[in-house]
């Protein structure tokens, strides 16, 4: 089933990600996990392409373990670096396994990085139109509830976004944040700007003091003083900020869907034991 089918049906969804091992020798690992969380019932499950520099067939070989524990699965797919003859390979390659649904990813620049000549692409919007061209599939984007790092201001962005929208992406997923009216500003003026596409929020469960800190380099998200509180009183006790981390995502999560935000996304770092407490913390919610 198509991403964009199972966001069309106006009731609440909440789905996962995932990202493969390293190393193939820990791919079955993996696909536990993927069993494993398939039992949460998410509406779908997003799959990162690759993981440091591994083969984008450790993506695919996981995609199919979602699709085979019957759970709808979304490919990343990231151009960074990747020729145009690359991500033919990559696209024929989800093509011929039945995966219809790609994020398509620009990737994160490293510094000093020039781009070697025309084969690479460039921007996400390139990306999509070359998917675009190669057959009938469902494609998402991702997008930056507090400024993608590159844009001048708010405006700049929300333009570049729309440019990606009108390019063909059906969904968009959001960066996480841990500020909700930073996302509910931000999907207030998507809106405005003429984006309609179904936005989707992703939720990052913070379950460890070190993780943080490393999530707000990587995402260049704020951080209310609330969480920082948290973090300051139970980060030294494992279980206590676990259990602190579950519970703060869960009530980000019930408060995005009062304000009339009905679909999630979980960050969740290949822990089943967590996605499984926020779905049982919003088992009647969902299914209200």
């Amino acid at each position: 089933m198509k991403i964009s089918e199972i966001l069309q049906s106006n009731r609440v969804t909440v789905s996962f990600e995932v990202f493969p091992p390293k190393q193939w020798d820990k791919i079955e690992n993996t696909k536990a996990l993927v069993r494993e969380m398939s039992t949460a019932e998410p509406s779908f499950m997003s799959v990162t392409y690759g993981a440091a520099g591994t083969q984008s067939g450790f993506t695919t070989e996981i995609a199919n373990e979602v699709k085979n524990s019957g759970i709808t699965p979304l490919s990343h797919l990231t151009c960074l670096t990747s020729t145009r003859d690359k991500i033919h390979r990559v696209v024929d390659e989800l093509a011929q396994n039945g995966i219809e649904n790609i994020l398509a990813l620009r990737g994160d620049i490293p510094e000093g990085f020039v781009f070697p000549d025309k084969q690479y692409f460039e921007y996400a919007y390139q990306l999509v139109n070359e998917i675009k061209s190669m057959g009938d599939f469902c494609i998402g984007g991702a997008c930056y509830p507090e400024i993608h790092p590159e844009s001048k201001n708010r405006v700049e962005d929300i333009e570049h976004l729309k440019y990606k929208v009108d390019c063909g992406v059906e969904f968009l997923t959001s960066q996480m944040f841990f500020d909700n009216d930073k996302f509910l500003n931000f999907y207030e003026m998507c809106r405005i700007k003429g984006i309609e596409v179904p936005i989707i929020a992703g939720i990052m469960p913070i379950t460890n003091a070190k993780q943080i800190m490393r999530s707000i380099e990587l995402s260049n998200c704020s951080v209310p003083k609330k969480f920082y509180r948290i973090m300051e009183r139970f980060g030294d006790d494992p279980k206590s900020m676990k259990q602190a981390g579950i519970i703060y995502a869960t009530e980000q999560i019930i408060d995005l869907m009062a304000n009339g935000v009905n679909n999630i996304h979980i960050y969740t770092m290949n822990k089943p034991d967590v996605a499984a407490a926020i779905m049982n913390g919003l088992s009647d919610i969902i299914n209200g």
